[in-house]
């Protein structure tokens, strides 16, 4: 069966690359990707998948299936980007890996059982669309998802940050009459301020607090105000934690001094990524099979991942691969960008979507491994 998949790789390789190429010409902003869609799902509709378009009432997202039944192996594709420097964070290329590793195992599928989905997830420059995809119960009935991201370093899936974004509104309360009292919103809103901003250089807040900013404010006469900040950790549960006694220090102020308040969640949280140690140990071996062979341990992010709300339900990796040989060229940037179009990024991307296809059909075969995957998860 790898060599069919192999050999099958092969015959598409122009179609794949000219994916690359057409997402890095037509970089769109987030949840505007009109072209890009049309291109990946048209594309896919042509090896016979069945797609699902504007999926969950998401003008550029879509849900392509393969086959029928368990196992059912994810891969994710991501293609907005920067509208002036382009996809500074290779998504032209992740989305390629993703789709060129479906086309290899909806080759064998028939032979081998199970579902290929591919999952397109668009708008993750402003924090994505897998949370709505993982509330609405897109995620509930797979068994696995894979995604690989291009980077300038290889490395196996490590973790990824929690956060929680909130919103503090101050008012004063009927009884105060006085715009000149010390317990004006104004100057309750102030000392809550800096009081956050004192603990940030607190060690056991110091990476934990950030976007701290203070509005609606225009003088102390001001009705209410607003203090807006995100709680960030290692994991969901310190934030929880924090969030607690931060809450504790507000309520317990503003009822000294007669203010209202009200804590509110200001945008979608984020829950850190749990890597899955079989999964990461299958695909690092197929990575070494398809002659990448330097791994350079386990990279973990200091920011926010959307894949990461999945991973605590579902067995997930988020691998790098790099698809620089200048090491001077930095991720995140238009230099990064033009990288993915050359010969020698598609041959690792190539390379990549091989490892990635392996994987999934390492657990179409081997049952004992999706159980392993699954049994690890349930322990975490």
């Amino acid at each position: 069966m790898k060599q069919e998949m192999l050999s099958f790789l092969s015959t598409i390789d122009s179609a794949l690359y000219d994916l690359t190429r057409y997402l890095y010409d037509n970089p769109e902003e987030s949840f505007h990707e009109y072209k890009s869609y049309s291109y990946i799902t048209k594309l896919l509709e042509s090896y016979n998948f069945t797609n699902i378009k504007n999926y969950l009432d998401i003008n550029t997202a879509f849900l392509s299936q393969f086959g029928e039944g368990h196992p059912k192996i994810c891969f994710i594709c991501e293609y907005d980007a920067d509208v002036n420097y382009g996809h500074i964070y290779g998504y032209n290329a992740k989305t390629t890996i993703s789709v060129a590793a479906a086309l290899m195992l909806s080759h064998v599928i028939p032979k081998v059982g199970g579902s290929v989905i591919l999952l397109g997830c668009p708008g993750e420059f402003k924090r994505g669309s897998k949370t709505t995809m993982f509330k609405q119960g897109t995620f509930e009935d797979m068994d696995a998802v894979l995604t690989v991201q291009p980077h300038t370093v290889t490395a196996e899936s490590g973790t990824s940050i929690a956060s929680l974004p909130l919103s503090l509104i101050l008012s004063k309360t009927n009884n105060l009459t006085n715009t000149n009292d010390s317990s004006s919103s104004f100057n309750t809103a102030l000392i809550i301020f800096n009081t956050l901003n004192h603990l940030i250089n607190i060690s056991q807040y110091k990476s934990c607090i950030d976007n701290l900013s203070l509005s609606s404010l225009v003088n102390s006469e001001s009705k209410s105000s607003e203090i807006t900040f995100t709680l960030k950790s290692s994991s969901s549960e310190n934030i929880l934690g924090k969030q607690d006694k931060i809450k504790e220090f507000i309520m317990g102020l503003c009822n000294l001094v007669s203010i209202e308040s009200e804590l509110h969640i200001k945008d979608t949280p984020c829950k850190e990524l749990i890597s899955n140690a079989t999964l990461s140990r299958l695909f690092s071996h197929n990575l070494k099979e398809s002659e990448i062979i330097n791994i350079n341990g386990v990279k973990n992010l200091s920011s926010c991942l959307s894949l990461g709300i999945v991973s605590h339900e579902i067995p997930c990796i988020h691998p790098y691969v790099s698809l620089t040989k200048d090491s001077s060229i930095k991720y995140g940037t238009k230099a990064f960008s033009d990288e993915t179009i050359t010969p020698y990024a598609h041959n690792i991307i190539m390379k990549s979507s091989k490892a990635l296809a392996l994987t999934a059909l390492d657990l179409i075969e081997n049952n004992s491994l999706l159980f392993e995957a699954k049994s690890e998860l349930n322990h975490k």
